[in-house]
């Protein structure tokens, strides 16, 4: 009985490691997968639900403070009392006075990230010790929140984007939630025009 027992439990592993392999090749019929949501939400959907919708005035660019000095890792602190206004919010923070960025510019700049529903910081530039390439901004891989937004920002600058979810993931991305406000502070390090 023990004999039996051991074989199935090394088989099971085989077993799951052939369907798994079976799963990852090639087919030569076509995707069957729609863009009908699943019935089943995904965790960032699961806590957006879980979170007050913003609701009030629009909140005004002042409104939202980002402390650090030019050149450091900023803190974002995101407002309450008020929703995320229509469209995307662009505010230079500091002035650079460097090259600016113009359509097709490439630029390596550091930035941080916090979403406005939970306001959580999500990411930061900063943390990885190196500022982010881009390359054909305006048309670069990035959301288009950005390739609007960077856009006349100059070397040394720094720029407060809010970017509504249609400008930014609005199916959601990772631990963001479909239909979430992005937040970002910008440093342009470096431009080339």
């Amino acid at each position: 009985m023990r004999t039996v027992g051991r074989t199935a439990l090394a088989l099971v592993p085989l077993l799951s490691a052939g369907l798994a392999l079976t799963a990852c090749t090639a087919s030569d019929r076509p995707s069957t997968k729609t863009n009908t949501p699943s019935a089943t939400p995904t965790a960032a959907a699961s806590e957006a639900q879980s979170l007050p919708t913003p609701s009030g005035p629009p909140c005004e660019p002042a409104q939202y403070q980002v402390t650090g000095a030019a050149g450091a890792k900023p803190a974002i602190t995101v407002p309450t009392g008020c929703k995320p206004q229509d469209g995307l919010l662009v505010k230079d923070l500091t002035e650079g006075t460097g090259a600016e960025i113009k359509q097709g510019s490439a630029a390596e700049v550091h930035y941080v990230l916090a979403t406005f529903r939970d306001r959580k910081t999500r990411e930061a530039s900063w943390d990885a010790g190196k500022p982010l390439e881009l390359e054909n901004i305006g048309q670069a891989r990035v959301i288009q929140g950005w390739n609007e937004g960077l856009i006349g920002l100059k070397e040394g600058g720094r720029r407060l984007l809010v970017v509504p979810p249609d400008k930014g993931y609005p199916d959601g991305k990772g631990s963001i939630a479909p239909g979430e406000t992005l937040i970002f502070v910008v440093d342009a390090v470096k431009v080339q025009s």
